[in-house]
């Protein structure tokens, strides 16, 4: 208020600009000045000019606020437009095999966007570890995030040709315990595998194998070599199948799909290349994603 007095020359005016009434205009100055101990304005009923201190602190202060308002547009501007440095968090054997080719359609749609992007199995503390969002597939634990679905993702039983023709096909989940199974290690538990029993319910087998992978797309490469079965998500076996290397086993029998989820932090006012980078996997992934071609 007291930058604008000094430029306007009236309470009156100031007031005006400021959307204030003269009464707080006179009040807001008076208060600088108390807060001050020092007299910054010569008052008059005609006009207003500032003091020798007054003038100095104009002098220091105007630069600041233009600063300051400089600041404020960037802010501003930034929060509208899809710009900065975005962190992005998501699983090793999705990010790597699925994500990456999406990111870098994105990284050219968004020229403003720095994508900073880590992939680990382990969960990341988002607002901990300085992250802005996350892909995250299956239950989700951390109820303090907001959770924006994209897609389903099946799991599937497979199998190459070779090893069926060899050692024959499973007809029933229970079957699958007496084959050789390629196991993923990295999954919560590996010598588990969870299937549909036909009537809505769940059935989980026990199984083994001489092969362990700590990653699906290795235990993929297993089963198209003939080592066994494996139990893999769609997009890991996806093109394998399309392309005649593994067979689909027993499909009326997959467990529910997990869900492939876009996920960030509570916010007022979410930033603008977050919301983009959200919008953009909505619009890849719902519906049909991409490896669901078999």
């Amino acid at each position: 208020m007291f930058v604008a007095v000094v430029e306007t020359g009236t309470f009156a005016a100031a007031a005006e600009r400021l959307g204030r009434s003269s009464g707080q205009a006179s009040k807001l100055v008076s208060r600088l000045e108390a807060e001050l101990g020092v007299r910054l304005l010569n008052r008059t009923t005609r006009a207003v000019s500032a003091t020798e201190a007054g003038r100095a602190y104009f002098e220091r202060i105007r630069p600041l606020l233009d600063e300051f308002e400089s600041l404020d547009l960037s802010i501003r501007d930034s929060a509208q437009q899809p710009r900065g440095r975005l962190r992005l968090t998501a699983p090793q054997s999705f990010g790597t095999g699925e994500l990456v080719p999406a990111l870098n359609v994105f990284a050219t749609r968004y020229p403003e966007i720095e994508l900073d992007v880590g992939f680990t199995d382990r969960v990341v503390n988002l607002v901990d570890e300085g992250f802005d969002m996350a892909v995250r597939i299956g239950r989700l634990a951390d109820t303090s995030l907001v959770a924006r679905r994209l897609c389903d993702v099946r799991i599937m039983l497979v199998a190459s040709c070779d090893y069926l023709d060899a050692h024959g096909e499973p007809e029933m989940p229970e079957d699958v315990t007496r084959h050789a199974c390629v196991i993923d290690t990295n999954i919560r538990e590996p010598n588990r595998w969870v299937f549909g029993n036909g009537k809505g319910g769940t059935v989980v087998v026990p199984v083994n194998g001489r092969v362990r992978y700590s990653d699906p797309s290795a235990c993929l490469r297993a089963a198209e070599a003939g080592l066994g079965l494996a139990h893999l998500p769609a997009f890991v076996a996806g093109a394998a199948l399309e392309a005649g290397r593994v067979r689909r086993i027993l499909p009326a029998f997959e467990p529910e799909p997990l869900g492939l989820h876009a996920v960030y932090p509570h916010s007022r006012h979410l930033a603008a290349k977050v919301r983009a980078l959200v919008d953009f996997l909505v619009e890849r992934y719902q519906g049909r994603p991409p490896w669901e071609k078999a």
